[in-house]
């Protein structure tokens, strides 16, 4: 039995965009994910221990993967992270939403 990929996603606030993409990957392709926010008063912010606990990290936009630089650079070092360009236009789990992540997060699974 193989190990599963563990998948973070990241937006601002940890309200709408990185919890829809928790809930539509945790479980898929052997995957388990959470989510967290760069800010302040996000839901939950994100920690150098959700940084060391993921294998595939994905931000929402350029700024998220610059502040995960700012704040973890070190420990981002070997981790595979891509930026899906989603911008925060979406509540939870809009259809909307979920169409550009299952596009944008799905090819990233199929790697390995």
């Amino acid at each position: 039995m193989s190990r599963a990929t563990k998948l973070l996603f990241v937006c601002s606030r940890n309200r709408w965009r990185s919890p829809t993409a928790e809930r539509l990957f945790d479980g898929v392709h052997g995957c388990r994910a959470r989510s967290a926010g760069t800010e302040d008063a996000a839901r939950v912010r994100v920690t150098a221990g959700h940084i060391g606990w993921a294998d595939r990290i994905f931000v929402m936009e350029k700024k998220h993967l610059r502040r995960l630089r700012s704040r973890f650079g070190d420990a981002l070092d070997g981790k595979p992270v891509v930026c899906l360009h989603i911008p925060d236009d979406y509540e939870f789990m809009q259809p909307e939403l979920v169409t550009l992540l299952e596009a944008a997060v799905t090819p990233h699974l199929a790697e390995g």
